[in-house]
C-alpha cells in the first residue's frame, strides 16, 4: 500500500525526470508557440501540482462512497438526479452534494456568453481538423509520457475492445460543448431550465474523475507518479484541448485568427473551470497557455509500457469502426485508408522517435500534403468570406456526426453511466 499523498512541497519521482526528452519534444511547441525561456516558479507550481487533487469533487466521490445509511451518503440516483435537472431537482440534497452543485451551477464574473459561443463556432468549422489533432497530438501524443496513460491503462479505458466505444464517448463530449447553449448551467436566465447537455456531461466527467481519484489512490504509487489524477495532468489535458488544437490545426494549414483562438480559447477555459482545473492554470491568452504547456512538457516522465498500448489499440480500432455510406463490402477498404491516413499524421505530427517509442510504423507524409492544400482553400480563401464561414460551419457539423456514425456502431450516443 503507498501513501495516499506527497509531503507539503514534495515533488513525485516523474517530476523533470526525463526534461531533456521534453526539450526535444517541444521544440514545434517553443517555436511556435513563442516561448522563452523556462521560469523555474512555474516549474515549482507544476510539481506541486502532481500532489493536489480537485477537493471538492473528492468529497463528494468519499460521499458516494459512503455504506448505505451512513449521514451524508450521495446516492447515484442524486446525483443523476441532479446533473439531469440541478441542485433544486433534488429534495433534502446531502451536504456534499449541495457543495458541489452550488459550485458548479454558479458562473464566474470573467465568463463572457458571445465571446464563449463565437469560440464554439470556431470549433466547429474546424471540422476534421479539430478531430484530427484531438485524437493524434492530443491523445496519442500525451501517451509518449508515463503517468496518466498508467491510469488509463489501470482503469481498462481506451484498451481492448472498448477502444472504439472510448473514443466515441469523447468525441461526443466535445461535439456537445460546441452546441449553441449546450454549457449553460441550470436555471441560466431565471428561466429555470435544466443546464445543457454539454454542462452536464462535463459535471458528469468531473465526478467520474473524482471516483476515479478515490477508488485509485489507497494502492497508487503516488511517490512515483504523483496523485492518480491530480492537478497537472489535469491542467496538462486541458492544454492539450485548448492550445494545442490552435496550434496543430494551424499545422494543418488552417488559418486560426486571433480572435478566434481567443473564443476558442475562452471556451475551453470555462470548461477546465467546470472540470475543477486549479485557477491559475485557467487561461485564455494563446500565448500564456503554450508558455504554460511547454513548462508542464518539461515536467514529464518518459514513455512508459502504458503508451505503446494504448496507442496501438487506437490504430487497430480503425478498423472496427463502421464508415456511414460505404458498403459493408467496402468497409475494410475504408477502414484500411484511415489506419493508414492516421498513421501519415502521427509520423509527422509527432516524428519519428515518438513513432519508435509508441511502437507503431512509420509513414510518408502524403496525408498532411493534401490536407494543407485543402485547408488554404477553405480557411484562407472561401473561409474569409461571410459565405464560406457558413460552409465551413455545415461541413463541421457534418463531420462530426459522421464521426460519431463511426464510433458508435448499433450503440446510443452517450457517455458512459457513473459508477461508484
Amino acid at each position: 500500500m503507498q501513501d495516499e499523498s506527497l509531503p507539503v512541497g514534495a515533488f513525485p519521482q516523474r517530476f523533470r525526470e526525463a526534461e531533456a526528452r521534453g526539450v526535444r519534444l517541444g521544440v514545434p511547441l517553443r517555436v511556435m508557440g513563442r516561448v522563452k525561456g523556462v521560469d523555474e516558479e512555474l516549474m515549482d507550481r507544476v510539481g506541486r501540482a502532481f500532489g493536489e487533487r480537485d477537493e471538492l469533487g473528492a468529497a463528494l466521490a468519499d460521499a458516494i462512497r459512503m455504506r448505505a445509511g451512513q449521514p451524508g451518503r450521495v446516492s447515484m440516483e442524486q446525483l443523476r438526479t441532479a446533473l439531469a435537472g440541478g441542485l433544486a431537482a433534488v429534495p433534502d440534497a446531502p451536504p456534499a452534494l449541495v457543495l458541489f452543485l452550488t459550485e458548479v451551477e454558479q458562473v464566474p464574473d470573467w465568463v463572457d456568453w458571445d465571446l464563449l459561443d463565437e469560440g464554439a463556432l470556431v470549433a466547429r468549422r474546424l471540422g476534421q481538423n479539430a478531430a484530427d489533432v484531438l485524437t493524434q497530438l492530443s491523445l496519442i501524443g500525451g501517451y509518449r509520457f508515463g503517468g496518466p496513460s498508467d491510469l488509463l491503462v489501470a482503469t481498462g479505458g481506451l484498451v481492448g475492445d472498448d477502444t472504439r466505444r472510448r473514443l466515441g464517448e469523447t468525441q461526443k463530449w466535445v461535439v456537445e460543448l460546441t452546441r449553441p447553449g449546450s454549457l449553460r448551467p441550470p436555471g441560466h436566465g431565471g428561466d429555470g431550465r435544466p443546464g445543457g447537455e454539454a454542462w452536464r456531461l462535463t459535471v458528469h466527467v468531473r465526478a467520474m474523475h473524482a471516483l476515479v481519484n478515490a477508488a485509485f489512490e489507497p494502492g497508487w504509487d503516488v511517490e512515483r507518479w504523483g496523485l492518480p489524477i491530480n492537478q497537472a495532468d489535469q491542467a496538462s489535458t486541458l492544454m492539450l484541448f485548448d492550445g494545442i488544437l490552435v496550434i496543430g490545426s494551424r499545422g494543418l494549414g488552417v488559418r486560426v485568427s486571433r480572435r478566434e483562438s481567443r473564443a476558442l480559447m475562452h471556451l475551453w477555459k470555462y470548461v477546465g473551470w467546470l472540470m475543477g482545473v486549479a485557477d491559475d492554470f485557467l487561461v485564455d491568452d494563446e500565448w500564456e497557455r503554450h508558455r504554460q504547456a511547454y513548462h508542464v512538457l518539461l515536467a514529464q516522465a518518459d514513455v512508459s509500457e502504458a503508451g505503446p498500448r494504448l496507442a496501438q489499440a487506437i490504430v487497430a480500432a480503425q478498423r472496427q469502426r463502421r464508415y456511414p455510406g460505404w458498403p459493408r463490402p467496402l468497409q475494410v477498404l475504408r477502414a484500411t485508408y484511415e489506419r493508414e491516413r492516421l498513421l501519415s499524421m502521427l509520423t509527422t505530427f509527432l516524428g519519428p522517435g515518438s513513432m519508435r517509442d509508441l511502437g507503431l510504423p512509420l509513414r510518408p507524409p502524403w496525408a498532411h500534403a493534401y490536407l494543407w492544400v485543402l485547408n488554404t482553400l477553405r480557411y484562407r480563401v472561401v473561409g474569409r468570406t461571410a459565405w464560406g464561414r457558413r460552409r465551413l460551419l455545415t461541413w463541421g457539423d457534418r463531420v462530426s456526426q459522421r464521426l460519431l456514425d463511426s464510433y458508435f456502431v448499433d450503440e446510443e450516443q452517450a457517455v458512459g453511466e457513473l459508477r461508484p
